[in-house]
């Protein structure tokens, strides 16, 4: 015999209670198509599972992938969990984290009868920066002869973010492309986007040719690979070989940097404290940003449902989506009039300090 007493619970029996005794977690993911994006998102996603070993966490993706976000919440249901923590797995607050995001939750809970509770992307963080300091500095250690403290003056930064039809989220890169410019020492810096938003990689590259700057160093803030780090690093290359004067340096994009997962971590955190709140300051769903007085009030709802875990390119070889719209050459902030209405957001807690 074991020497266990009849009716003392198993080891198993008191971890598993243990971690339904704290909400579930739930790591959001945009998906795509392309496989190695998944997998890296997959690497992230276990990274910031394992801090975490006392708490039951899924991952659900949006579109492509599955599981999708439904699928997810329900494991967490099946193995207890009374109560969910979603993290947006995003660098900024474009429509996806604003809209469709919480669109699928706030549907989620009322058919289940269970409490979700949401928190805020990655956002303008120090911590990010750093990651994509180190990114950069990555970049520039492959350049021969080279002295960051010398060169930096006579070299260009290009920051690449995704493009979306919100200009708050676009004005985040720029953002972040002046706290690199300056904090880092570059001699200028210009800000592009792979789609949507212009400039776009190939405009941005040109026009930044007529400052003079022999050597430019592009750099990618994005999470994942995927089809628009290839086209990134493919404009990057034709820019090169068209002008052969000028050194271009591709940068890593961010990827699972321990900065990142330490975000992660700290978004989470602020929904336990009740400190999840998205910058709705500038929201295009709330308050009239020109350009999109027409936005402001409609009806929450997501444009996601056609394409909800219908698969990534290894699954779909003969079935190519790009007639629908769906390449994601800005992956996919498009233009369906994505729509937001805060009020619907109250349950999940990310904006209560803008309304106050």
């Amino acid at each position: 015999m074991n020497g266990k007493r009849d009716g003392e619970p198993t080891r198993a029996f008191e971890e598993i209670t243990m971690k339904n005794e704290k909400p579930g977690i739930l790591f959001v993911g945009h998906g795509s198509r392309d496989v190695d994006a998944v997998n890296e998102f997959y690497q992230l996603a276990e990274g910031f599972k394992q801090r975490f070993p006392d708490r039951l966490v899924e991952t659900g993706f949006l579109e492509f992938v599955r599981p999708i976000i439904s699928d997810a919440v329900q494991k967490l249901i099946d193995q207890g969990a009374t109560k969910i923590h979603a993290v947006p797995g995003m660098l900024m607050i474009g429509s996806h984290a604003k809209n469709d995001i919480p669109s699928e939750l706030n549907n989620l809970q009322l058919q289940h009868g269970i409490k979700i509770e949401y928190g805020a992307e990655l956002g303008i963080d120090a911590k990010m920066l750093q990651a994509a300091r180190d990114r950069i500095e990555e970049a520039e250690a492959t350049i021969p002869d080279y002295d960051a403290n010398r060169d930096r003056l006579e070299t260009l930064l290009v920051i690449v973010g995704r493009g979306a039809t919100d200009p708050d989220a676009n004005s985040n890169i720029s953002k972040i492309t002046r706290f690199l410019e300056e904090g880092m020492g570059f001699g200028w810096s210009a800000t592009a986007y792979s789609g949507v938003a212009d400039p776009l990689v190939p405009a941005a590259l040109e026009r930044t040719k007529r400052l003079g700057f022999k050597r430019v160093i592009v750099a990618p803030y994005f999470l994942f690979t995927g089809r628009l780090i290839k086209r990134i690093y493919q404009a990057a290359d034709d820019f090169a070989a068209a002008n052969p004067d000028i050194e271009v340096v591709k940068a890593p994009y961010l990827n699972a940097h321990d900065k990142v997962i330490d975000t992660f971590v700290e978004r989470l955190e602020q929904i336990t404290t009740g400190n999840a709140n998205m910058n709705c300051q500038l929201c295009q769903y709330r308050v009239q940003i020109i350009g999109a007085e027409h936005k402001v009030g409609m009806p929450q709802e997501g444009h996601h449902h056609h394409v909800q875990g219908i698969g990534t390119d290894a699954d779909n070889h003969s079935h190519d989506h790009d007639h629908h719209h769906h390449d994601h050459s800005h992956d996919h902030d498009h233009d369906h009039h994505h729509h937001h209405h805060h009020h619907d957001h109250e349950n999940y807690g990310h904006h209560q300090k803008a309304n106050k």
